[in-house]
């Protein structure tokens, strides 16, 4: 029954956009007020969606797998918590759940745009209501998640163990949030565009959508990252998989845009910039659905290939991108006033830096996700893109584009005087001094390391100055910067800093290095609720004669029949210990991990001081210059 009521309540949710865009389309021609009951319709839209949505919720708690979907994904011993969170941990639902924030952001950008002119409100609706219909036509031809098999089985396939996770549970939810908002950014900028109202009035008004678009998918990132941290038994924060890369792309972009927002509110400059940015922003979040749901991505975390559903995205993408583009070159007239006298220390030319290097590393990742794609089109050869590719393409340019974040900030608009920054060469001195310290100390590569470590640290400090110094002024920005400045130092001594040991081990053996003696002292075994677990004992002493106990699982599931392999973490405020254990088959001896990786807890740290700082300037005006 559940069932039954979500996919009737999404044909009738589709029948509300359609009655929404013929409202909008008379209310544009013929009136000067948005009628009350195109906003009712809204909500009304909003709220099938949200029955549909519940409708499958229940369907999955209830393990009725006369649900297609239900029976591919869930099993009646699954943990209540991953039932419902195995809702959307498919593609069907999933879709769903974007269909369900599309419907929601544009009834709240009607509640909170009653201020902004009606005609630019109707256009933006229109905008989006183009989005949901295409949701739902794609929901509801391609990827129905209320489909019914018969005979109804009696047990379902199961849920893959490693999406059975609390982080990796609320994951897509806050990322979607983060997608889906740049939906709003996309209509409202070609709404914009069409009327002629790309102005201060509207950087100021989409500024928060930015933020909240922006914020979400800082957070949803951090979650993904985490998870596969101790869930994969990768051992570090980010390794170029191409399913992090399509979140992170559209995250540049969005940075991006903050930035050009700014200078658009403070100074009606880099409009054009602007809407390209708006535009591309939900582009990349297309082009991420694309990828990962086409089956032309290999990675841990896509979802189930279908030619069909690939090629219907793409052709909406297609769609949106010609809709853009007309929109962009027909419409648009340039608004931007003194672009030509950007004096070359001044706050505007700083952003225009900032947007080329932002640029430059989104063009990195682009390639770097896209090119074994389309090699292997026209070869037939299968390659992979990994950390030294983007390494060597972006750590070169990664030490000038932080020199620029430290001193941008401190610059005036129009036009600041070279004698004001002095205090910037004390910083650069001071940071100098500790690099070659630290570096001389650790005895790596000096050369490349200790410019490295210099720039971080004249980032850090800079941006610690002005958090401290300028207390309320800016203080959203000034957090959010000196987030990123601790990220930044916490990343490059993690990876100079890192060690890993990879050996074969049976019960009773002793591995022994200069600096570290790991035990391999007995295994135990539990019984979970779907699952039976082998557990290591490993005792790990260093050279100070400290002995630390870690406890790495092996997890053999029920249903699905699988086996994966779960880390033990100790963390402290400066080092995470990192082990797993892997059983060699047709052996007796068992593959172990151990890594050393220092101020992860401070990657994770940074990020939410990042996230924090947009939630203060989307709550706290008063804070905000």
């Amino acid at each position: 029954m559940a069932s039954l009521i979500g996919y009737y309540s999404l044909i009738f949710g589709l029948s509300c956009s359609l009655l929404i865009t013929f409202f909008s389309v008379k209310n544009f021609k013929n009136s000067n007020i948005l009628d009350e009951k195109v906003v009712s319709l809204c909500f009304f839209q909003f709220f099938l969606v949200t029955i549909s949505f519940f409708g499958l919720i229940i369907s999955f708690v209830n393990s009725d797998f006369s649900n297609e979907i239900v029976y591919n994904h869930s099993h009646t011993t699954k943990p209540l918590f991953y039932k419902i969170s195995g809702t959307w941990g498919n593609h069907e639902g999933s879709l769903l759940l974007w269909l369900l924030v599309l419907t929601l952001f544009i009834f709240l950008f009607l509640i909170k745009s009653n201020k902004q002119p009606i005609k630019y409100r109707i256009l933006t609706l229109l905008f989006q209501e183009i989005i949901i219909i295409g949701f739902f036509i794609f929901l509801i031809k391609t990827s129905n998640p209320f489909n019914y098999i018969f005979p109804i089985p009696n047990e379902g396939l199961g849920l893959n163990p490693i999406l059975q996770d609390p982080a990796l549970a609320i994951h897509p939810p806050i990322l979607y949030l983060g997608y889906v908002g740049s939906s709003i950014i996309f209509s409202s900028a070609l709404a914009a565009t069409s009327l002629n109202y790309i102005s201060k009035e509207w950087a100021k008004h989409i500024k928060d959508w930015v933020l909240v678009s922006w914020t979400f998918l800082t957070l949803g990132i951090l979650l993904g990252s985490i998870w596969a941290y101790y869930e994969l038994g990768w051992g570090g924060f980010w390794f170029w998989d191409p399913v992090e890369n399509v979140s992170l792309m559209p995250w540049l972009v969005l940075t991006t845009l903050l930035h050009c927002i700014l200078a658009l509110e403070k100074k009606l400059i880099l409009t054009s910039w602007v809407i390209i940015l708006s535009i591309m922003t939900f582009t990349l979040s297309m082009c991420g659905t694309f990828l990962v749901r086409s089956g032309v991505l290999n990675s841990v975390h896509t979802f189930a290939s279908d030619p069909e559903r690939g090629l219907f995205i793409l052709i909406f993408l297609f769609l949106l991108v010609f809709l853009s583009l007309f929109v962009f070159f027909f419409f648009h007239k340039s608004k931007d006033k003194n672009i030509q006298s950007f004096f070359w220390l001044s706050k505007e030319t700083s952003i225009l830096i900032n947007n080329w290097f932002m640029m430059y590393f989104l063009s990195v990742v682009l390639v770097g996700t896209t090119y074994p794609i389309f090699l292997e089109v026209i070869n037939l050869q299968k390659i992979s893109v990994g950390p030294p590719f983007y390494n060597k393409l972006m750590i070169p340019f990664l030490i000038p584009f932080l020199f620029a974040m430290a001193v941008g900030p401190n610059l005036k608009w129009i036009k600041s005087d070279i004698k004001d920054k002095l205090y910037l060469v004390s910083f650069f001195i001071i940071s100098l001094l500790l690099s070659v310290f630290i570096v001389k100390n650790l005895n790596i590569s000096f050369l490349v390391n200790s410019i490295l470590v210099t720039s971080a640290f004249f980032l850090f400090l800079v941006t610690l100055r002005d958090f401290f110094l300028k207390k309320f002024k800016n203080f959203s920005q000034n957090l959010a910067h000196f987030g990123f400045s601790l990220f930044i130092l916490s990343i490059l001594f993690n990876n100079i800093l890192s060690t890993e040991i990879i050996t074969n081990l049976k019960i009773g053996d002793t591995y022994k290095s200069e600096t570290l003696e790991i035990n391999f002292e007995s295994v135990d075994k539990k019984i979970g609720k779907n699952f039976r677990a082998i557990i290591g004992k490993f005792s790990i002493k260093d050279s100070e004669g400290s002995v630390e106990i870690l406890n790495p699982e092996l997890r053999i599931y029920n249903q699905p029949n699988i086996v994966t392999s779960e880390a033990d973490i100790k963390t402290n405020l400066l080092t995470d210990k990192f082990i797993t254990m892997n059983l060699v088959q047709n052996q007796d001896f068992f593959n172990i991990r151990y890594q050393i990786k220092p101020f992860m807890i401070w990657i994770w740290i940074s990020v939410l001081i990042i996230s924090f700082g947009g939630l203060i300037s989307l709550f706290n005006k008063k804070y905000e210059n």
